[in-house]
C-alpha cells in the first residue's frame, strides 16, 4: 500500500514535513492509527500493479513484437550495423523462440552425437532406441517451430506456454513450446 499526503507519496520509515511545517517522525506509519492518518491528511492507496511477464512484454502493457523489425532512427532512416554494414534488425519473439527451440534440440541431440560419429568412422550401427529418440527430437523441434510460425498474434503465442491440464488442474503433458521427448 502507498501512503499519500496531498499530491506526494510518503516513504515508510522516513520522517516527513507537512505543508504547515510540522515535522512528523520516522515511525509515523507504524505508530499512527487510522484516525491519526486521517487527522494529518494522509490517505492510503492501493499499490499500482506494475508487474509484467518480460517474456512477452517490454514493460507493463508494452508488447514485444512477434515479427522481426528493421531498426530505424527518429527520422525513419535505417540504422546500419557498423560490423556488417547492413541495416540492424530487432528480432521478434518468433525468431528468438525458434532459435531457442533449435538450441534446445541441439542440446538434447548432443549426448548421442557420438553414436553418429562412431557410425561414420567405424560403420558400427546406431542402436534403434537412439535413432528413434533423435528422430523424435527433430520432429518435435519442427512441430514447435511450425506452431511458433503459425501464431498470428501475441495471445496465440502465449498459448504455446500453457501446460495442458485435466479437469482437476493436474498437468497432462508439456506446454507446446517445450514439448520435446524425454531424454534417454
Amino acid at each position: 500500500m502507498a501512503y499519500k499526503y496531498k499530491d506526494r507519496y510518503l516513504k515508510v520509515g522516513k520522517a516527513w514535513q507537512d505543508d504547515d511545517g510540522f515535522k512528523h517522525p520516522y515511525n509515523w506509519s507504524s505508530s499512527w492509527s487510522a484516525d491519526d492518518l486521517k487527522k494529518w491528511g494522509v490517505s492510503i492507496e492501493a499499490d499500482v500493479d506494475t508487474s509484467y511477464d518480460n517474456t512477452f512484454y517490454w514493460a507493463k502493457g508494452i508488447e514485444r513484437k512477434l515479427a522481426d523489425e528493421n531498426v530505424v532512427d527518429e527520422d525513419g532512416k535505417a540504422v546500419i550495423d557498423l560490423t556488417t554494414g547492413k541495416q540492424m534488425v530487432q528480432l521478434g519473439l518468433k525468431s528468438r523462440w525458434i532459435a531457442q527451440t533449435k538450441t534446445t534440440a541441439n542440446g538434447l541431440l548432443a549426448s548421442s552425437d557420438w553414436y553418429v560419429t562412431r557410425k561414420a568412422e567405424t560403420d558400427e550401427a546406431i542402436p534403434s532406441t537412439i535413432t528413434t529418440y533423435r528422430s523424435a527430437v527433430r520432429t518435435a523441434s519442427g512441430t514447435i517451430e511450425t506452431a511458433i510460425n503459425g501464431c498470428a498474434d501475441l495471445d496465440a503465442f502465449k498459448a504455446l506456454f500453457v501446460v495442458p491440464t485435466d479437469s482437476d488442474d493436474n498437468p497432462t503433458g508439456n506446454a507446446p513450446i517445450y514439448d520435446f521427448p524425454d531424454e534417454i
